[in-house]
């Protein structure tokens, strides 16, 4: 059977075919539509349906998106797509397909297809990090994605950093959640960009490192510090035998020279045999992640 996966973002919708052995068949990208929700649906499943006049044989449909499924009304929840919100996608798609179809957060999307077929395939448990405009985070146990009745697994950016301390930390920050010192604004490309100013790109601040220049050395030093410390909780609570890092900041290779070592002192242990890697699939893990999500109902 093959599996089409489509991940909904702020600016663009994609779509994947794969064959079992995850193969791409044939994919499109189009603008994603946030008029009204009556128009995202007729472009989305006009989408779908160019991918249908493609696709040798039938599909199943799954679809990663920003925001959540709320698990007890089942409409869409904290999305940055507005159009979304309040509405029940998954319902009205599988009415309108005449097919189930499968819905998730799109750090889970990727974290699922690291732990499919990845840089995490074969680990038992997979913790997924995105470190991008946010900070987001998925888990997956024996290649099925955790769930729970807050519809929030794998939130660690909205957790507080630990050990903050504003000698070493600088100033509070302010979370567009309404709460301090979510790690997501000391770690997330935007945070990062954010906390070191001159309105510089985090790029130019990793060129700036590159180049030995004092002020951004120590600003990448501290985010190191603080992804080590934010990374040792996760590690303490879950033990995960692979972390696999997402997100325009996770191209960075100097991330990965540096920061296995430095989780160490802040574990309940004294060594650290989670791996710590990068996304095999870069921007791809979403949208594939999406597509291997009815897989995890057949098996």
């Amino acid at each position: 059977m093959l599996h089409l996966g489509l991940d909904i973002g702020g600016t663009k919708m994609e779509a994947v075919l794969l064959d079992e052995q995850g193969n791409s068949i044939t994919c499109e990208r189009r603008p994603t539509c946030k008029t009204t929700y009556h128009e995202f649906m007729q472009e989305l499943l006009s989408l779908i349906g160019s991918i249908r006049q493609r696709s040798p044989v039938p599909f199943s449909v799954g679809i990663g998106l920003p925001g959540a499924l709320d698990p007890v009304s089942h409409v869409i929840k904290n999305s940055n797509c507005l159009v979304l919100n309040g509405h029940d996608l998954k319902a009205d798609l599988s009415r309108a397909l005449q097919q189930p179809v499968w819905l998730a957060n799109d750090a889970d999307c990727f974290t699922l297809s690291e732990a499919v077929d990845g840089a995490g395939a074969g680990a038992g448990t997979v913790f997924g990090v995105i470190i991008g405009t946010g900070c987001g985070g998925g888990i997956v146990v024996n290649r099925a994605l955790l769930s729970g009745p807050n519809a929030i697994v794998g939130e660690w950016g909205h957790n507080p950093l630990p050990g903050y301390d504003a000698m070493q930390d600088g100033p509070a920050q302010q979370c567009y959640c309404g709460k301090l010192n979510c790690i997501e604004t000391f770690i997330s490309g935007t945070g990062f960009s954010r906390r070191f100013g001159a309105n510089i790109t985090a790029p130019e601040i990793i060129s700036l490192v590159s180049e030995g220049e004092p002020a951004a050395v120590a600003h990448w030093a501290h985010f190191i510090g603080a992804f080590s410390r934010s990374l040792a909780s996760v590690i303490n609570i879950l033990d995960p035998h692979v972390i696999v890092l997402g997100g325009g900041l996770s191209n960075v290779d100097l991330i990965y020279e540096t920061l296995p070592d430095s989780v160490v002192p802040w574990l309940f242990s004294g060594t650290c045999r989670t791996r710590i890697v990068k996304a095999k699939y870069g921007d791809s893990s979403g949208v594939r992640g999406a597509a291997w999500l009815p897989t995890m109902d057949m098996s």
